[in-house]
């Protein structure tokens, strides 16, 4: 089967690997293009678990300004080196993110951000609810770890689904990014505002 030169590009783009690695694994696959994408999304998740230790002290602060200035955001986007946050890659990352956080509303970067007596205090009312509602005891604390679940991708911005491709998490973004450029990206802290709010 012959692998197009769009296939590789499109997939190129949605992992960050590079073009051997990509057209290798498409062939390795016979042209499935859904098989090659989970491979090499898995061995980008494993680059970006490598390189998570690596501190990353550069970057830049995005700012995105939207309904005719009355949202506006700015989020501090961190990587290695001056160089990668030069890059176009890292640009349309920390853009796409504030465009994220304009329109999804997040609380945190990420559940570490939340402090243990908020989660308490979450699943306290979760669970008050669970038996507000009659549910038996046995499956209380399924439905308590279920909403709280809920309640991380609601409000932790890594754990939300990307708004402009809803296969992938923000953190799924970041880490495509990471295997592209080669460095430890992290999402240091943002600040929304809306007017009226």
């Amino acid at each position: 089967m012959s692998i197009s030169a769009e296939q590789i590009k499109k997939l190129r783009e949605m992992t960050g690997a590079g073009i051997l690695d990509t057209k290798r694994t498409l062939e390795e696959f016979n042209g499935d293009f859904e098989k090659a994408l989970a491979v090499l999304k898995e061995k980008g998740m494993k680059v970006a678990e490598k390189k998570a230790e690596r501190v990353a002290k550069q970057g830049l602060v995005e700012t995105y300004v939207h309904a005719g200035g009355k949202i506006g955001v700015m989020v501090e986007v961190n990587c290695e080196t001056d160089f990668v946050a030069a890059t176009n890659d890292f640009k349309e990352l920390a853009h796409n993110i504030a465009l994220q956080i304009a329109a999804t509303k997040p609380e945190f970067v990420s559940p570490n951000d939340i402090s243990a007596e908020v989660i308490e205090e979450k699943k306290k009312a979760f669970h008050d609810a669970a038996i507000a509602d009659g549910k038996p005891a046995n499956i209380i604390e399924k439905i308590v770890t279920g909403k709280l679940e809920a309640f991380y991708k609601e409000s932790c911005l890594l754990r939300q689904m990307f708004i402009r491709d809803d296969k992938q998490t923000v953190q799924d973004l970041i880490q495509a990014t990471i295997a592209k450029v080669g460095e430890n990206i992290v999402v240091k802290r943002f600040t929304r505002y809306e007017l009226g709010a």
